[in-house]
């Protein structure tokens, strides 16, 4: 029944064993993302199982059907959507699933089009956003439910590799104002944050989940549910075991703890840490330009392109171009993309193979998220291929 289902749900019509076999016999000339189903179903068991509340995919990470698919065969039912093509998706995919829209500015057609499709979920972290919505969100949807709009705060950013409240997020102080003025709407009041991406400990909920009870507590407002954002994270570096389910227990306790009685349902929005672990890159070496620099057939203005924002992804295997590993003694090299562009560059430089050759394949893992989002075709490159395996181990 699985190879039946993923038969369905994936990217290709040949399902191959891992990402090692689909190389040595296709010898791709352009980059190929392999695509494992059970792993990302694996995760998503994990988050459902694990998460004390309401687990909610953030589709922004990778809005590709088939993960879609997947995560709704997994038992996910919840979906953070940023804009009206990500919400059509949803209704086409699964007409009742529950879909948060919280990227908290919206045109009034954005707005329309979401009250249409049967959105009962918002956020908002501003006063004229917040007078939009009042305006044309009915605070009781036609299907009898009371909408929720949830006011999203920020804090300075601490332990996320990069700051989220660069962007959105209310203070503290506004937080609780607008709070204020969403019960006194008529709507169902709730808090929303987001920690920022790779959050590798629970440090940054605990202080944002505390934070949420002040700005209620001062607002004279009971919540009716928190949602504690995205920000879990994939590995990115050899060795690095990610405990999920620390962080998980770390948010149980200290939403009981910081509320009391008053404790509201908890909600999240994964994106990275559901989709990242169940893709692996295939990035092939075009040449080696005088024993130095290394070209590759993808970068930053392909899939590569959060590398330059938050980092090398370091989990890398080196195969030669008969897909066998390359295991020998290791040197320094810098690392260009395909582009006519001195930016495609990957950070710092990568330890490789001293026996590195043209043609050789670099299969980087934990590519699932803002991959195939980010791929532009600068320069008439980024023909990503798309590959479903059984296992992504080689």
């Amino acid at each position: 029944m699985l190879a039946e289902r993923i038969t369905l749900m994936g990217l290709s019509k040949t399902i191959w064993t891992n990402p090692t076999e689909f190389l040595r016999n296709q010898q791709p000339e352009n980059p190929v993302l392999f695509f494992a189903p059970q792993v990302l179903q694996a995760t998503a068991r994990r988050f459902l199982s694990g998460f004390p509340g309401l687990v909610t995919y953030a589709v922004k990470s990778n809005p590709s059907e088939e993960v879609v698919e997947n995560l709704m065969a997994a038992g996910v039912r919840g979906f953070d959507c940023a804009s009206s093509v990500e919400i059509d998706m949803i209704r086409r995919l699964d007409p009742d699933a529950a879909i948060h829209y919280h990227n908290p500015v919206r045109s009034r057609a954005e707005i329309a089009h979401a009250v249409a499709r049967g959105v009962t979920s918002w956020s908002v972290d501003s006063g004229s956003e917040l007078a939009k919505l009042i305006e044309m969100v009915p605070t009781v949807s036609k299907s009898g439910a009371g909408c929720e709009i949830s006011v999203r705060f920020k804090l300075p950013v601490a332990g996320a590799a990069y700051d989220f409240g660069a962007k959105f997020g209310a203070t503290s102080a506004v937080a609780s104002d607008l709070l204020a003025r969403v019960a006194a709407a008529g709507f169902t009041s709730s808090l929303t944050f987001h920690p920022g991406t790779q959050c590798t400990d629970a440090s940054p909920w605990v202080a944002y989940i505390r934070e949420a009870a002040v700005i209620a507590a001062r607002a004279g407002v009971r919540i009716a549910r928190l949602n504690v954002g995205g920000g879990f994270p994939s590995a990115r570096h050899k060795g690095q075991v990610i405990d999920l389910e620390a962080i998980f227990a770390a948010i149980d306790t200290t939403t009981t703890e910081a509320f009391g009685a008053d404790r509201p349902a908890l909600v999240c929005e994964p994106g990275r840490g559901l989709c990242g672990e169940a893709f692996a890159l295939a990035a092939r070496v075009k040449a080696i330009r005088d024993d130095a620099h290394v070209f590759l057939n993808d970068g930053i203005y392909g899939s590569m392109l959060e590398f330059s924002q938050i980092g090398l992804i370091d989990r890398l295997t080196v195969l030669d171009h008969e897909a066998q590993p390359r295991r020998g003694a290791t040197v320094a090299r810098i690392c260009f993309g395909p582009t006519c562009d001195s930016v495609d560059r990957l950070p710092g430089e990568i330890a490789l193979p001293a026996d590195l050759a043209e043609g050789d394949f670099m299969i980087f893992h934990g590519m699932g998220a803002y991959t195939t989002v980010t791929n532009s075709r600068f320069n008439g490159f980024g023909d990503l291929g798309l590959c479903t395996v059984l296992a992504l181990k080689l």
